[in-house]
């Protein structure tokens, strides 16, 4: 059973609007949600691309997809190399998505680490195949890049005491569990906790999710893939002339190379601006789903 609810569902259908017989790749897949709306659209004749990190998630999205009557491809890995996936599958793309959230099963798994509200393991990792932890990172990261990491990526305004905090308590111990750094973090906080409209670790857990998987980097790379696809569709690159290209993001720091990425495109005149603003979800939606609260969703069209 499936509970994980895609955001924005009819909007991206809406603005992206796959047609039968078109190749769309969800980027990141999750736990398949749009990829199955995707599914319904294309007909026998349709393709779909899965991309996706985290293997499990990956397996689920295309069990759920199983009885899907298009075709569908499976690819375990980074939505950066979109381009080098297409190519080697043979493909093209007329539809492109990217929803740049984690999927619940991510958050609600303690053996993922991303949580805090069942104790388990500080790994963070998307891809848990390679890489560095987050227990890792803390204990090998200097104070100043802690606070680059929790200040920057996490936007936490207390970035330098929580550092602190980290630093004096891995002299004592290791840091490696989701608890134990959220009891830290609120520590730091002190009475602050108290009327914080957000727990207190939620900012620092995510600055640390982000530099563990290299998010930023990943989507830098994302964008110039579809800045290049761009470039090229007329010679034949992996995006089709035409191609609709969007992108969900969930806060500030991934909301604003969108924008600049695709407001140079427009420039370009390589592609028109569907959206000139971001779209949000409705009011009814962010009472069913909160995790729609803070989507923002951009689409591009090539010429």
């Amino acid at each position: 059973m499936y509970e994980h609810v895609p955001v924005l569902p009819g909007e991206v259908m809406d603005l992206l609007a796959p047609a039968p017989g078109e190749v769309v790749v969800d980027a990141t897949a999750g736990l398949g949600g749009h990829a199955s709306m995707f599914a319904d659209a294309l007909g026998p004749d349709g393709i779909v691309v899965l991309i996706d990190l985290d293997a499990g998630n990956l397996e689920r999205a295309t069990r759920r997809l199983k009885d899907a009557g298009c075709t569908v491809h499976a690819v375990h890995g980074s939505f950066g190399r979109i381009h080098h996936h297409l190519e080697d599958l043979g493909l093209r793309a007329d539809v492109v998505l990217a929803d740049l959230g984690f999927a619940s099963s991510q958050m609600d798994d303690p053996d993922r680490g991303m949580g805090f509200r069942k104790d388990g393991l500080l790994d963070m990792r998307f891809d848990q195949s390679r890489g560095q932890t987050a227990a890792e990172l803390l204990a090998t990261c200097s104070e100043e890049e802690l606070i680059e990491i929790i200040g920057t990526l996490g936007e936490e305004p207390l970035a330098a005491r929580i550092a602190q905090k980290v630093v004096l308590e891995r002299a004592q111990r290791p840091i490696e569990m989701t608890g134990q750094l959220a009891r830290l973090v609120r520590d730091a906080y002190g009475r602050r906790a108290a009327t914080s409209r957000l727990d207190p670790a939620t900012r620092t857990f995510m600055g640390l999710r982000i530099a563990v998987n290299d998010e930023l980097a990943a989507l830098e790379a994302f964008l110039a893939a579809i800045a290049r696809g761009a470039e090229a569709t007329a010679s034949g690159g992996w995006l089709k002339p035409g191609a609709r290209a969007g992108i969900i993001s969930f806060h500030s720091l991934e909301d604003r190379p969108v924008k600049h990425a695709f407001a140079d495109l427009s420039r370009r005149t390589l592609a028109t601006l569907v959206t000139r603003r971001p779209v949000t979800a409705s009011e009814a939606e962010q009472q069913e789903n909160r995790r729609s609260r803070s989507a923002k969703l951009r689409v591009i069209a090539l010429s």
